[in-house]
Order: C-alpha cells, then sequence, then structure tokens
C-alpha cells in the first residue's frame, strides 16, 4: 500500500529540497552523515519465516520479556501478532482504538507495547500519535502529538530507555527529521487529552549505498523505515530498506547518540524491509513485507550491539 503513494512522497520531497538544505545547514542537533559510516561485513542470519497472511505488510517488530511481537502497517494495523520462535502467530491481540497509519512497534520494560501512528505518505495529517497496547488486558490508551511545523511521514519510533519518544521523519532524498516532545516529557506523562507538542532536534543527512534490496531503487537506500533501542539502552538502530546504522549510546541518550558516527551493515536483499528489533541479548532481528510475493523469513544479526559498541573494530571496511 504504502509503494503505491510513494512517487507522491518524492515530488513533496522534491518541491521542499531547497528548504531542507538550508535547514540542515542552520540545525545544531543531529547531523551524522551516514556516508561516513565504517561498514561492517557482518552476516544476517535466517530466523524463521512468517506464515500468516496478516503479518504480509509487516512494519514494526518488538521483542519483550514475554515473547516477540509484529504489526502491519495501514490496513492491517488492527491488531497486533504475537510471535512464537518459529515465527508463528500464537495469537492476535485486537488493538481497539481508532488509528490511521501505524509504521513501527516498540515496547517499554514494564511489557506494554507502543504503536507508532505516524504514517502520513501525502503530508496531510493535521495530528500523528502514540498507542500504548498492554498485551496482557489488551487495554489500549491513545496519546496524540502534533509536529510544530506541520505534516511530515514517519516510520521510526525509538524510546529511550527513561521513556523518551524520538520519531524520526522519512525522506526518499535523505533528509530525516528527528522530533521528541517539546518539554522531554517521556511516555509515560504524555496527555490523553490534548496533542503534546514535539520539538526538532536536528536532522540526518542519510546518502545512498550500493546495497540491493527494497522497492524504490536508489532513493529506497536513503529513506529511514524503522527503528529500534535495545534493551540496556545503549544501541540504537536505523534502517532504511537496504541497510541498517548502529549507533552507539553509552549514556542512554537517544538523540545525543545520534550526533555520532555510525556502523553501517548492508541488510540481506528484503522485497520492503521495515521492521527491526533488538532482542535480549543484543542481536538485531530484520523483517519485511512480502511486497508481490510470498513473506521473507526474519533475520538476526548476530551481537549487533556488540558491532556498535566496538566502533566495528571487527570486520570494519573502512569509512
Amino acid at each position: 500500500m504504502e509503494i503505491v503513494m510513494w512517487k507522491r512522497a518524492l515530488a513533496h520531497s522534491i518541491s521542499a529540497a531547497a528548504g531542507s538544505v538550508a535547514l540542515a545547514a542552520a540545525i545544531v542537533g543531529v547531523h551524522a552523515a551516514p556516508a561516513a559510516a565504517h561498514q561492517a561485513s557482518r552476516v544476517f542470519d535466517a530466523l524463521c519465516t512468517p506464515i500468516d497472511a496478516g503479518l504480509s505488510e509487516l512494519s514494526g517488530l518488538t521483542v519483550t520479556a514475554a515473547g516477540m511481537y509484529a504489526i502491519g502497517d495501514s490496513g492491517s494495523d488492527d491488531r497486533v501478532a504475537e510471535l512464537d520462535s518459529n515465527c508463528h502467530v500464537q495469537r492476535w491481540i485486537n488493538v481497539g482504538t481508532p488509528r490511521v497509519d501505524v509504521e513501527d512497534l516498540s515496547s517499554t520494560p514494564d511489557g506494554h507495547l507502543w504503536l507508532a501512528d505516524i504514517g502520513d505518505n501525502n503530508a496531510v495529517r493535521t495530528s500523528i500519535g502514540l498507542i500504548e497496547l498492554d498485551p496482557t488486558s489488551g487495554t489500549a490508551t491513545s496519546y496524540p502529538l502534533v509536529y510544530p511545523d506541520g505534516a511530515h511521514d514517519a516510520e521510526t519510533l525509538l524510546i529511550q530507555s527513561d521513556g523518551l519518544p524520538v520519531i524520526v521523519t522519512k525522506d526518499y532524498f535523505g533528509a530525516s527529521v528527528v522530533y521528541t516532545t517539546a518539554e522531554r516529557q517521556h511516555v509515560q506523562d504524555l496527555s490523553t487529552s490534548s496533542p503534546t507538542i514535539l520539538a526538532e532536534v536536528g536532522q540526518l543527512m542519510m546518502t545512498p549505498t550500493l546495497t540491493s534490496g527494497g522497492p524504490v531503487p536508489h532513493a529506497g537506500t536513503m529513506a529511514v523505515t524503522g527503528g529500534a533501542v535495545s534493551k540496556d539502552g545503549t544501541v540504537v538502530a536505523l534502517r532504511t530498506y537496504t541497510d541498517v546504522y548502529l549507533y552507539s549510546a553509552p549514556d542512554g541518550d537517544v538523540v545525543k547518540a545520534l550526533t555520532t558516527k555510525p556502523i553501517r551493515v548492508p541488510l540481506p536483499d528484503e522485497p520492503q524491509g521495515e521492521a527491526i528489533a533488538f532482542d535480549a541479548a543484543g542481536d538485531l532481528i530484520s523483517g519485511s513485507e512480502a511486497y508481490k510475493g510470498p513473506l521473507p523469513p526474519l533475520r538476526i544479526l548476530r551481537g549487533a550491539s556488540d558491532i556498535a559498541l566496538s566502533g566495528g573494530a571487527s570486520g570494519s571496511l573502512g569509512s
């Protein structure tokens, strides 16, 4: 569904390109250039393959102490799947609250799931939101959010270990803007009655790579489609359709981590990869939509946290 709209999103990006360049020069904050990232030669192993058609638009993954959870995006985001170690759906959990386009899935130490209702291919939404879902009781609570500068399309939610939410927008020219709550409210402090204002904290300038994969050649290598934070809060992962970028966050500060040089690890050739999650061991799990074919396997990068924290020394291929 999303790729039907990508040309419109690209046109929107073109019209804003000149302004984005000026903005990038003016921002003090997030300004990492993944083009200069070290590349680590690592292999994603097959973990298991989903077979349930309800996951054909897989867009978000998260792992809690209770297990792994997955969700599709707009049109299939009315329920969350609980998966076993073989990627089989053990149960579906109804979201039970209105939403527009859930594009990412995260979790907090209490085991609650956080659905990122932030998709906006045409950049027309007046507000976005997060949905807290208790997988035990099925209770869902919506928290509206609003950008300070108009609508944006986004597919990435990062939740810092202390609960600070960070949203990274998606742009086919690589100019991804980073937002968090204006008063640094944590997810547990968000309001259900009125939108929490977001604040821009900087911009990530993604640049093209030669990694194959995804439904949008070239531009897809720069579009941020998902993200995750390790369970101990010390590693941040951002992914595009083709690559994953690992940032070290030794003090748990996600925003600060994004100002540092990441380690780039090419992803396997996925048809439309948007999902990424850390497990408790610090391994990174990647997932993709089916996109005109069968569901591909979930794949795992073992020791992903160690790659980030070691600076990519092992297996580094240079800048």
